[in-house]
């Protein structure tokens, strides 16, 4: 895996832009986390990183294709990510009480700035929070786990309570 902490201290004042497309990035947290997830084509990440008076600006893109579980029927689709990021890092202050959510680490006594951790919170937050193989995506049937896209399970269906049987063939009029 490539080097991705930058050393804050020799960042030139007109910044860095960094290139990662090294995909243990992406693979090993995968892993690591236990994501029902997988990488279809390299995902890559252009980095920029630009020091600002109080702390470092990190712009940049993510793109590549994931594969991931439709969330009705579970099966795979892929997920085509080409996003753009924006982040601010704010400059350690120096107190005991550490934020605990700077991408910032102290190693050695010298400041460095993880631009790994930025990229793979880019990369989830990117995912779709309810990923759907398609918007008319049936799911799976509750009893025998069939997938109702590729037609109907032989369940026998509830009908419900047999005392509101008389009300199934009502029909309201609309005025």
């Amino acid at each position: 895996m490539s080097d991705t902490r930058i050393p804050l201290g020799a960042l030139p004042p007109e910044g860095i832009t960094l290139h990662l497309d090294d995909q243990t990035l992406w693979t090993g947290p995968l892993a690591e986390f236990g994501m029902d997830c997988r990488i279809t084509s390299p995902l890559v990440a252009d980095v920029q990183v630009m020091p600002l008076e109080d702390g470092y600006l990190v712009r940049g893109t993510l793109s590549g294709d994931a594969t991931v579980p439709c969330n009705r029927c579970a099966e795979p689709m892929t997920v085509h990510l080409e996003e753009k990021f924006e982040d601010f890092e704010e400059a350690p202050s120096g107190d005991a009480e550490a934020d605990g959510e700077s991408r910032i680490v102290e190693e050695k006594g010298a400041l460095y700035l993880d631009v790994a951790a930025i990229a793979w919170e880019q990369f989830v937050l990117a995912l779709p929070p309810n990923p759907l193989c398609r918007p008319d995506c049936k799911g799976l049937c509750p009893e025998c786990g069939a997938n109702l896209n590729e037609g109907m399970c032989a369940c026998a269906r509830d009908e419900g309570d047999p005392r509101l049987a008389v009300l199934r063939g009502l029909k309201l009029n609309r005025q």
